[in-house]
């Protein structure tokens, strides 16, 4: 069985990091030790505009719940860029899953809601409107997360040693560059890739090829982030076949070549 990894998430997936920081106020904050095994942090959003914005942010291969329009509201993994349009003033917060960890909080196949947003109850069986009001009409962060765990313990979060060794697999994924195709984490993780993308679909809600890759991408938004960069030099690190390869992957997830985007963040 492979060993817990921590995650810290990733803050590069946020796209165009330094007009978001001018524009609307993040944070993310640790979970109670009661919610550490399944849920990686809290993260935060509020926003006061004059003129409305639209965030991008990265997909990641992990489950967000957040308060949203009244629900609590679980995002399945996402192949589309995700854009969040946003008016006039308001917040929500949102936990972020470890990746696999959703899985035996669901009781079945996480790739059954990729690329959807569906209401907790619908999938959980606990009313999630109580503690969506409760986030939503406090001021203290501390409050919000405390309504957002409180639902989380309703709901339960059964122990999988299978999604502990997802998460692990998904962490080494995300931690070693040497790692570029999805045969290889297969023969890290002792699996056929066949067993590994089933598990994959099982517990993350998309295959290894993609979370593999979607690695690469935030790691070359943290190098466009960074300041001047040799473009064929992280393409050749990262194993694109080419710089054009990189910038075709790059621009297909956030809308932009990696050079222009990084004199616009």
């Amino acid at each position: 069985m492979a060993g817990q990894v921590e995650s810290k998430g990733y803050p590069d997936a946020i796209v165009r990091p330094v007009t978001a920081a001018r524009t609307i106020t993040t944070e993310r904050f640790a979970v109670s030790a009661a919610l550490s095994g399944h849920v990686d942090y809290h993260w935060y959003v509020g926003w006061d505009l004059e003129q409305p914005h639209d965030q991008q942010v990265i997909p990641q291969p992990r489950i967000h719940l957040a308060a949203e329009d009244g629900r609590l509201l679980v995002h399945g993994i996402g192949r589309r860029p995700f854009v969040r349009h946003l008016t006039g003033r308001g917040h929500t917060l949102g936990v972020s899953f470890l990746p696999g960890l959703f899985r035996p909080v669901l009781g079945s196949r996480v790739s059954a809601i990729t690329d959807q947003v569906v209401p907790a109850e619908e999938l959980l069986g606990v009313d999630d409107r109580p503690a969506a009001a409760r986030i939503l009409s406090a001021t203290d962060p501390a409050e919000m997360a405390a309504a957002m765990e409180s639902y989380l313990l309703e709901v339960g979060l059964p122990h999988d040693p299978v999604a502990e060794d997802v998460r692990s697999w998904t962490a080494l994924a995300e931690d070693d560059r040497s790692i570029t195709r999805a045969e290889q984490l297969a023969d890290r993780a002792g699996l056929s890739l066949r067993s590994l993308q089933r598990l994959f679909s099982d517990y993350v809600g998309i295959g290894p090829k993609w979370v593999v890759q979607r690695f690469r991408v935030l790691e070359v938004a943290a190098r466009a982030h960074s300041g001047d960069v040799d473009w064929a030099a992280v393409a050749a690190e990262l194993d694109f076949s080419d710089q054009a390869h990189l910038v075709r992957t790059f621009r297909d997830v956030v809308g932009a070549p990696p050079a222009t985007y990084a004199k616009d963040l």
